[in-house]
């Protein structure tokens, strides 16, 4: 299935989404730039707020998949689309390297914070959770989203996204309370591949389209 743009299937997820959670205490948080643009679509007719969690991912040298994520507390997770003993052996290879990584990426997700617009714990408390993405080639930037929301009480979390592959659905299986999936793609190929427009604008807009769903929230 393909998409005009993230803003289309945005609306075409807040039609599944919205008569279900109307009234109810809810947070759209987006997983990236681009879950963002699908996210507003379902925060402006929930009435409720949007905010992005910064990740990051760690990889390795000759390894074509992530080794780890890291988001923008800190909080860390292995790519549990490797066997414990391959993470041992990198960890017994490349600590020092991860080590350097997380630093790295740490004072990249901080420079970006300071830009402000992005996840606040407090806005997300005893809500439900709607996690939101343009599309998942994996169940791994889950997996870094839910070592984030571990310590934040919340009441149930579900994962929306527009698109993911068969690998990612059976992951957001095993991790959310519910799924909303327009398309399950078996060769899944690149997210911007199944969108006609590419409207995911700069960083800078993202943070503002954020902040003015924030004050409509408030308002």
């Amino acid at each position: 299935m393909y998409f005009q743009s993230r803003v289309e299937a945005g609306q075409l997820l807040a039609e599944q989404i919205v008569p279900q959670f109307k009234g109810q205490d809810c947070a759209v948080v987006a997983l990236n730039d681009g879950g963002v643009m699908v996210g507003a679509q379902i925060a402006l007719q929930l009435h409720c707020v949007l905010t992005l969690l910064l990740t990051e991912t760690i990889t390795l040298p000759r390894e074509d998949r992530a080794v780890a994520g890291i988001a923008q507390d800190g909080s860390f997770s292995y790519n549990k689309q490797y066997s414990q003993g391959e993470i041992d052996e990198f960890v017994g290879e490349y600590y020092h390297l991860i080590e350097q990584e997380k630093m790295t990426k740490m004072q990249e997700m901080h420079r970006l914070i300071g830009r402000g617009g992005l996840i606040r714990k407090d806005l997300i408390r005893d809500r439900n959770i709607i996690l939101v993405t343009d599309g998942l080639a994996d169940g791994f930037a889950l997996d870094v989203a839910m070592q984030f929301l571990k310590p934040i009480h919340t009441k149930r979390i579900y994962v929306a996204t527009p698109l993911a592959s068969v690998r990612a659905v059976d992951r957001m299986h095993v991790l959310a309370d519910g799924i909303y999936c327009l398309s399950v793609i078996e060769d899944y190929i690149s997210t911007d591949h199944y969108y006609d427009i590419q409207d995911v604008p700069p960083h800078d807009k993202v943070i503002k389209t954020i902040e003015e769903i924030v004050t409509h929230w408030k308002n």
